[in-house]
């Protein structure tokens, strides 16, 4: 009876994760087709130059960004859904206004700094002043980009993920679309691109602080805690807090390392050309998402109540899935490397091609290892994920130092650098996601491997291969790109059914997917 009782708790489970990730790939897919709509206008219309100049600059305010949010932004997620768990209302009330607090203070110091050093950055660290300007009109929005992030990281800790959803995927992208098209539309040219992005982000960062306010009202309550248990509340949400400062950027960290070197050692025009490929690799990065908006809040929760069966069951599920889908998506990356990049950034970025194929490796171990990464921070550890951060961040700026300038890596022409960056991210990737796996399986007891994977990865090598073999055949083009592609995936899914990859859960779990599908999009 209680080995069923489990059993059917993680169906529950699986049933909610599924239900709201119908919402999440829906709005995910909007997003990319808004994002990728939004960065192939600056690519194609203004050239790798601009594109370079507009990635430097996210980069670089990204980073201000991150170090004034001080890790309060995991921090939330962690405590407000721990809290919820044991329904203490006034620990939630409490710390929302102890954390934003210290959060405004400490991202208009950051707004400050950014605006002062906007000169010596562009100059003496990039060797190009057009950055300065743009640093400074971006140190403006600091303080409306680190809220932003805030109030998601509320929105997601409540599971309200419909609405995170349509703020932090569709909306967001869709106000810089139609900005940047209205302003290329009134001649505004290359400032179209950054004040497309200014204003962006001040509208997106509106949106989510209103739905918190009218939606979440209970933050905004007064809160009754004597002096000694708020100082307990704070001090273990800062304790937790600053070592989570990188992790939740760990995803994005090394690519902002290599963009900064890049720039450092050659120009913007490569940075540009290393930009356009980083939004494809990120297309393996959609699984994940999918699955985990909902997955931290809810196995931190369960955490709360020692439910260590429920989190094992439910995270072996998401780490096969998500190794299921990434794994064709990620051979069809490699195969079609060139045809990808010239269908959405043109000729001009095709040079990017090699660097692709490397970087898509680290990013595809990345996807899969995610879930391990959140087990990690859902235990509290954020402190060894801060040393995992630190770890490979070094590994990742030595390998950018040694590998950008070197004019071949692996005996692939590196004269533009780029590949240089791409093997070095790829190698930081597979060093962080060991080293997780290897703490995940210890202070939690969950390895996200399974013997199955075995059989779907023989369907997709087999599917591979016989993609090559027509690529062989057929004439290069957009036409046969599509027709191998649909062979690819329709060999893949019927050698899955065959081998029976698919356990009766999955496919209860599947047949519960199409239905709720077909009932949101009808």
């Amino acid at each position: 009876m209680k080995r069923e009782y489990e059993k059917e708790e993680v169906n529950k489970g699986l049933k909610l994760l599924i239900k709201s990730s119908i919402i999440v790939f829906i709005a995910i897919i909007l997003s990319k087709i808004f994002n990728y709509l939004y960065r192939i206008i600056i690519a194609r219309y203004f050239g790798p130059e601009v594109y370079g100049l507009f990635s430097i600059s996210l980069v670089i305010v990204g980073w201000f960004v991150a170090f004034s949010l001080l890790g309060f932004d995991e921090g939330i997620i962690r405590y407000l859904s721990f809290y919820r768990g044991r329904n203490e209302q006034n620990k939630i009330r409490y710390l929302f206004r102890f954390s934003s607090r210290i959060l405004f203070f400490s991202l208009l110091i950051a707004s400050g700094v950014l605006f002062s050093f906007s000169d010596f950055i562009s100059n003496i660290i990039f060797h190009n002043s057009d950055l300065s300007y743009i640093f400074k009109m971006y140190s403006l929005i600091i303080p409306f980009w680190g809220f932003y992030l805030y109030f998601l990281s509320i929105i997601r800790s409540f599971e309200k993920i419909k609405q995170l959803s349509l703020i932090d995927n569709i909306l967001k992208y869709f106000f810089k679309l139609i900005l940047i098209i209205l302003f290329l539309v009134i001649g505004l040219e290359t400032n179209a691109v950054f004040f497309s992005f200014f204003l962006g982000t001040i509208l997106i960062s509106i949106s989510a602080f209103f739905y918190c306010k009218f939606k979440i009202p209970n933050l905004f309550l007064r809160y009754k805690l004597n002096k000694k248990i708020q100082k307990e509340v704070s001090g273990s949400f800062i304790s937790y807090s600053w070592p989570a400062l990188f992790s939740s950027l760990i995803l994005i960290l090394p690519y902002w390392i290599d963009s900064m070197a890049i720039g450092f050692f050659k120009s913007v025009k490569e940075v540009g050309l290393y930009n356009a490929i980083i939004p494809i690799t990120l297309l393996l990065n959609i699984t994940p998402e999918i699955f985990l908006r909902l997955f931290f809040p809810m196995v931190t929760k369960e955490y709360a109540s020692k439910n260590l069966k429920f989190i094992k069951s439910i995270s072996q599920k998401i780490g096969k899935w998500s190794f299921m889908i990434n794994l064709p998506i990620f051979f069809l990356i490699i195969l079609f490397s060139d045809t990808i990049i010239l269908i959405l950034f043109g000729p001009d970025y095709t040079l990017a091609s090699n660097s692709l194929k490397f970087l898509i490796i680290g990013v595809f171990f990345s996807s899969i290892f995610t879930i391990s990464n959140n087990l990690l921070s859902m235990a509290g550890k954020s402190k060894i994920l801060l040393y995992d951060v630190i770890i490979t961040s070094i590994i990742s700026v030595i390998l950018n130092l040694v590998l950008i300038p070197l004019p071949y890596v692996f005996g692939i022409d590196n004269s533009l650098g780029i590949m240089g960056a791409a093997v070095a991210t790829t190698i930081s990737f597979l060093v962080f996601n060991l080293l997780v796996i290897i703490q995940v399986n210890y202070y939690v007891s969950v390895n996200p491997l399974r013997k199955d994977m075995i059989s779907i990865f023989i369907s997709a090598l087999i599917s591979l291969l016989i993609a090559f073999s027509l690529n062989k055949i057929l004439e290069p083009s957009v036409f046969s790109f599509v027709i191998i592609t649909l062979t690819f995936f329709l060999v893949y899914v019927l050698l899955l059914f065959l081998s029976k990859s698919f356990d009766k859960e999955e496919v209860m779990i599947f047949t519960f997917f199409k239905r709720r599908l077909i009932h949101t999009v009808y």
